[in-house]
């Protein structure tokens, strides 16, 4: 049921965020645009609506399972962590506990989503134009879907490929995860009124928007470097790791490329998380109360 409840809940949430995801890498990894509008037309012009959903199946395929992940990681670090500081796993944690939490959380999601953030990132970037935006002959496109990209970059680069920008996703996870929970945990108990022991439902939907947005405000220098280390192909090596990749876009583009797609990140991230938590302030509501009856 838990595991049917994240799916539910990660296929809305993907549902609401990746077109502007979609946007968002592009304009990351490519100079041409002259700004969020403008991909958003040239996109559309090209390859139409379905230009946006690019790469949605492996974002899709992942999301119950990275949640799940995610979100357990998080409380069953948490209670240990707990156990081993105070003696009980429900006692009440300190920020550093949550942060700590909140960082082995992003970890453990990294293992899980880098082949298919590298499978997403490639066939975002990748150009289809619609059949009916053109008139010459279109040619096939490298990538035929999500699955397929994944065969080929095993194939041309090996397994090392589904974990290219392996290191940059570290960081960017981890820190944006420590943020985010440790945010949420804060707005929740700053919103909550005394006397009250869980937060109300309009209190998690607006710390789990805001908690997004913090994390993200966090994780965009990352995400930038990740999203750029790993559309560089097998035949392109155009960094050498994520120090590199670092220094030469700072050198050609200036600090301001790595908030490329900072806007979007924490528009797009407000909705989305509040869906994920309110599906799991729900889930540890059904478990308690399904555990209590027993």
């Amino acid at each position: 049921t838990i595991s049917y409840i994240f799916s539910v809940s990660g296929g809305l949430s993907t549902a609401v965020g990746y077109p502007l995801d979609t946007v968002k890498v592009r304009i990351q990894t490519e100079n041409h645009y002259r700004g969020f509008w403008h991909c958003v037309q040239e996109t559309y012009r090209t390859e139409k609506v379905r230009g946006f959903y690019k790469g949605v199946t492996a974002s899709a395929l992942a999301v119950s399972v990275v949640s799940s992940v995610s979100f357990g990681t998080y409380k069953n670090f948490l209670g240990a962590l707990c156990k081993l500081r105070y003696g009980a796993a429900d006692a009440k944690p300190s920020k550093l506990d949550v942060s700590l939490a909140g960082a082995a959380a992003g970890a453990a999601r990294v293992v899980l989503t880098n082949p298919s953030e590298v499978a997403k990132v490639r066939m975002q970037t990748q150009r289809n134009p619609c059949p009916s935006t053109t008139h010459q002959p279109v040619s096939k496109p490298k990538y035929q879907g999500s699955l397929h990209c994944l065969k080929v970059i095993i194939k041309e680069e090996g397994f090392g490929g589904l974990y290219k920008g392996c290191s940059a996703l570290l960081c960017r996870d981890c820190s944006a995860s420590a943020v985010y929970f440790l945010s949420y945990s804060a707005l929740c108990d700053w919103l909550t009124p005394d006397g009250r022991n869980k937060p109300g439902f309009l209190v998690v939907l607006l710390s789990g928007g805001f908690a997004g947005v913090l994390a993200w405000g966090f994780g965009t220098p990352m995400d930038v470097i990740k999203s750029r280390m790993q559309i560089d192909e097998s035949d392109q090596h155009k960094y050498k790791g994520l120090i590199h990749c670092v220094r030469e876009s700072v050198r050609k583009e200036g600090v301001k490329v790595l908030f490329k797609g900072l806007g979007l990140n924490c528009i797009r991230a407000f909705p989305v998380n509040m869906v994920v938590f309110v599906t799991y302030e729900g889930v540890l509501r059904f478990t308690d109360h399904y555990i209590n009856k027993k």
